[in-house]
């Protein structure tokens, strides 16, 4: 009888220590809850149904969002260099006879092929025609992807922000799986690898805000951002949401996915502070522009291009490219009023077009130049 009294004073005392951790763990993460996750700062992304429908009797009242006045632009890529660009005779990076070169290309809305540290990685994939759930209905983009997918080069790594229809697209994941083999490596934040392991894909590393995953010499780090998750009625931030801070060798880069403004880019600056190079933290910002309109309804949730340039300072960027527009008519702004918007907000706040720039659908950024002809070839 004293055994057994004893076993169970034994079980009772291990189940108050981990009660105690577990109350421990989360004191430590306020963004865990007991039903999911939250905005640690207390933001609240929510919005009761009625407000959804105010929104959308509106914009039906008034005819918006208006046409756009311009088309979104559009470049040939340039397939030849970024394939070339990290082939695997380059890819060893300074020991190559010729290296590896920084780039950012704009496949479009959030998806951006960076090549850094001799990786080829992809954010947010969409080449799917709707940002939808299903394929007949929802958002239809307003242009084909600036690289077709199966004229990228060869992915290393794919980043997802979180599980938003037009930032997570099943049919796009499953093709670029497929593609590699299963050698894609996708980091995605807590809770999204069961998804993808319900899709078929296992080469899956989910991370907790700042977490950080070395691969092939490069830093991943999942940072904090102002955002909520869903993909149905029942689940939503069941997910975690997130940006992303990547550190290679030649080039330290930022990635918002969605995000309402709030001081998650400056304290990202904070406790990144040992990463600065030459006075910048980032060489280059990806920071989202779009999805803005109207601000009663999408503030808490996607920044306006003045909270953008804002962002861009807060996180000590060198460069910034916005993102996240002129692709799928989301909101109640126009396809192409974030640009003239982004040329204001610079113009007032003292930043210049070549420090937070835009690019085409398709274009390539290369700070430090685009390889020559004849490596290219190579």
């Amino acid at each position: 009888m004293a055994v057994r009294h004893a076993c169970v004073a034994a079980a009772l005392l291990a189940c108050a220590l981990a009660a105690q951790a577990n109350h421990g763990d989360e004191a430590a993460k306020p963004h865990h809850t007991a039903e999911g996750f939250r905005n640690p700062n207390g933001a609240q992304t929510t919005k009761p149904l009625s407000a959804l429908l105010r929104w959308k009797l509106d914009a039906w009242r008034d005819d918006l969002p208006p046409p756009a006045q311009e088309a979104t632009p559009v470049v040939t890529p340039q397939l030849g260099a970024l394939r070339a660009n990290t082939d695997p005779v380059r890819r060893v990076g300074t020991r190559a006879a010729h290296p590896s070169l920084p780039s950012a290309t704009w496949i479009g809305h959030a998806t951006v092929l960076m090549q850094s540290g001799g990786l080829n990685v992809l954010t947010d994939p969409v080449f799917s025609e709707r940002a939808s759930p299903v394929s007949f209905a929802g958002p239809t983009r307003a242009q084909p992807p600036g690289i077709a997918l199966a004229d990228l080069p060869a992915i290393d790594v794919v980043l997802i922000s979180h599980n938003h229809y037009d930032h997570l697209d099943e049919d796009s994941v499953r093709r670029l799986d497929a593609r590699a083999q299963g050698r894609t490596l996708f980091l995605v934040p807590l809770g999204l690898k069961e998804w993808f392991a319900g899709v078929g894909i296992r080469n899956v590393l989910e991370l907790d805000w700042w977490d950080v995953h070395r691969h092939e010499g490069v830093d991943f780090q999942l940072v904090p951002v102002q955002h909520w998750s869903a993909r149905g009625l029942g689940d939503r931030n069941h997910t975690l949401w997130g940006g992303w801070a990547v550190f290679a060798p030649d080039l330290r880069w930022y990635f918002s996915g969605d995000t309402g403004y709030s001081n998650s880019f400056r304290e990202t600056r904070e406790k990144l502070a040992g990463r600065v190079r030459d006075g910048a933290l980032f060489d280059l910002a990806l920071l989202a522009i779009g999805a803005y309109e109207p601000r009663w309804f999408m503030a808490a949730q996607h920044m306006n291009p003045a909270e953008a340039v804002q962002a861009h300072k807060d996180l000590g960027a060198r460069r910034s490219l916005g993102i996240h527009w002129g692709t799928f008519s989301l909101t109640d702004e126009a396809l192409d009023q974030p640009p003239r918007d982004l040329a204001a907000a610079r113009m007032q706040q003292g930043v210049t077009a070549e420090d937070f720039f835009l690019l085409p659908i398709g274009g390539t950024w290369w700070p430090a130049g685009p390889p020559a002809t004849g490596a290219a070839k190579q």
